[in-house]
């Protein structure tokens, strides 16, 4: 087939719960070649097993159906493709549900699937030949979860996709693909890519990773979200792709939201990692090379982008029974909330005791995500948040039973928010590595006469390179060497701004760790911050909340340090105690400290700004 030179495909989903409006406004908005859902995080294909175990037509995005009920004609008037990793852990079902779908509606929709990423039955096996599944966030050993595990998939990357889509399907469904890959093998089928173009890889990833989550690239999350004139309506990212590799950021010109260098800027940094070893199964891509230009109202080019050979591993996510947990809350008044808070606080604690794996405390309205970094002394009204952690059900038992009899035990004015809380199951993310060579994907159309598959494939994993990250520009802090009020103190004084005046800021990611972007607002205001927003600074500031080193890399290409503080989420996902389990709201907190920025930074930001 003759091979196109340029192809538009547009995001209409970053995670299971987003807009269920997204998908008709991009169908509706104006043609695309391809759109692409993300409904997949780590824990949730645990969910999805549970769901599987009670029903086995169950375990995959239900959601997917309620937004493909309405469009579906118009996705097939206008030829337009989806690809989307709503399978979760039974494509076959999620295919079963859209056939009925289609044919209550007269519709015979071409249906491909992607699975063989779901090795949970096969661990013992895979262990046995030599797949070691060591925690690769911390190095524990596989002997630590064994027999605990709910789920366990492979991430696999665009290759059994790109194989799919060779028979011309109207809609792929996936089991767990990564979020760039649905998005590069359209690049790669259409384009007719070679597999080890890493520069042109790179650039889908790179592609990907900006539209994966939705509308925070179109102007959702967005630290200068006064600029976005509405978020009604709110349009979802377009990826203009070249087969040069080259490529336009935009979205629907009848839509809110808004396009533009920072938004997307602030997208690449969001769970980026090590900048020039972003990597994927196909592609290891180097973030450090890509170039940004604004390219006309609500678009932006990117270009430059440059890759290498992927590594010889899957990445796999395993999640395992951990335990339980309970929370409980009780809402405080002022005047002296504050301390009323704290006092019931204190009279919870010594009736229960702290006899858990874990316990937290947080204050919602005065300090519950950034402790000492919110710069507040009181509240109107403040939340008081207890919980715990445990593998005994039964210890959780008492605390629940506590948290109701709190409200007449202490100070006045307290509002009951709900009952006496109960225990939940603790499911914990294990991420791991094994070689690509020991899984295969496979590939299938569902026959819409007969309702099963047909046409079943097992194809070659993705490519197998040998990549191994080299040394970057890092500083690295491991201890506080002041208190975090010293650390406050440090950037205040009669001229001192807030940071946020002169930089934009993203953070959040998954597991133990979490990433802080931050994005200088100007060339002035970049060189000014190499030396006082240091990798100590930062560990100072959140030592209340990071209890592992602090690393920060330096992206001169975009004017931005990105750092990673690990240890800083209590665990992460459905382990942490913490209301903020992702880390989503640390750049806020670092956004509004104080600092001494010299005069000829500010003015340099606010041309920058004029300039506009």
């Amino acid at each position: 087939m003759t091979k196109k030179t340029k192809i538009r495909i547009g995001n209409a989903g970053g995670y299971w719960g987003d807009d269920p409006d997204a998908l008709g406004r991009q169908v509706r908005g104006g043609q695309l070649d391809y759109i692409t859902m993300d409904f997949l995080a780590e824990v949730t294909m645990s969910i999805m097993q549970k769901q599987r175990s009670h029903d086995p037509k169950l375990g995959y995005a239900r959601d997917f159906l309620a937004m493909l009920e309405d469009v579906l004609p118009d996705l097939l008037k206008n030829k337009t493709k989806i690809i989307t990793n709503a399978g979760g852990v039974n494509p076959v079902a999620c295919a079963e549900a859209i056939a009925a779908l289609a044919a209550k509606k007269g519709l015979k929709p071409k249906i491909a699937i992607v699975y063989g990423d779901d090795i949970l039955e096969n661990l013992d096996a895979l262990s046995a030949k030599g797949c070691a599944f060591k925690n690769m966030e911390d190095g524990r050993d596989y002997s630590a979860i064994k027999g605990n595990v709910e789920a366990a998939n492979v991430y696999f990357g665009a290759g059994p996709v790109v194989e799919a889509l060779k028979w011309d399907p109207d809609i792929i469904v996936t089991g767990r693909v990564t979020d760039t890959g649905i998005t590069v093998a359209a690049m790669i089928h259409e384009f007719g890519w070679d597999f080890k173009d890493w520069d042109k890889l790179a650039a889908g990833i790179v592609a990907g990773h900006i539209i994966e989550c939705g509308s925070q690239s179109t102007g959702g999350n967005f630290t200068d979200w006064h600029l976005v004139s509405s978020f009604e309506n709110m349009g979802y990212p377009i990826i203009e792709m070249n087969a040069d590799g080259t490529f336009v950021v935009t979205k629907h010109s009848n839509s809110g939201g808004l396009v533009s260098v920072d938004t997307v800027r602030e997208q690449l940094f969001y769970e980026m990692g090590n900048p020039k070893a972003y990597i994927t199964p196909e592609v290891v891509a180097d973030f450090s090379s890509i170039k940004l230009a604004a390219d006309g109202k609500d678009r932006v080019k990117v270009s430059s982008i440059k890759g290498f050979e992927p590594t010889p591993f899957y990445k796999v996510s395993m999640a395992y029974q951990d335990g339980f947990k309970v929370l409980g809350t009780i809402c405080i008044s002022g005047p002296n909330a504050r301390k009323k808070a704290e006092t019931f606080g204190n009279i919870f604690w010594s009736k229960v005791g702290k006899n858990f794996a874990a316990t937290e405390t947080e204050y919602f309205g005065w300090n519950a995500c950034h402790r000492s970094l919110g710069h507040q002394e009181d509240g109107n009204e403040i939340i008081l948040r207890v919980s715990a952690r445990d593998p005994d059900q039964a210890k959780l038992r008492r605390f629940s039973k506590m948290v109701p009899a709190l409200i007449l035990s202490g100070p006045p004015g307290v509002c009951v928010l709900g009952g006496a809380p109960k225990p939940a199951e603790v499911v914990t993310y294990w991420p791991a590595l094994m070689p690509k060579s020991a899984v295969r994907p496979h590939i299938a159309l569902f026959d819409l006469n007969s309702n099963c598959i047909t046409n079943e494939k097992i194809v070659d994993a993705d490519v197998i390179g040998s990549f191994e990250p080299s040394n970057m520009n890092t500083q690295r802090a491991d201890k506080p060497k002041s208190t975090v009020l010293a650390a406050i103190q440090s950037g205040e004084g009669p001229k001192s701004v807030a940071l946020s005046s002169i930089v934009l800021g993203r953070s959040g990611d998954k597991g133990d760790m979490s990433n802080i972007g931050i994005l200088a607002r100007s060339p002035k205001a970049f060189e000014w911050l190499d030396s006082w927003l240091t990798a100590q600074r930062v560990k100072d500031l959140f030592q209340e909340i990071c209890f592992g080193p602090v690393v920060r890399y330096t992206l001169d290409n975009m004017s931005g340090y990105n750092f990673l503080l690990d240890a800083s989420l209590g665990g992460g996902g459905t382990l942490t105690l913490r209301t903020d389990a992702q880390g989503k709201t640390f750049a806020q907190a670092l956004l509004r400290q104080m600092a001494p920025i010299p005069q000829d930074v500010l003015d340099d930001v606010k041309k920058h700004a004029n300039a506009k």
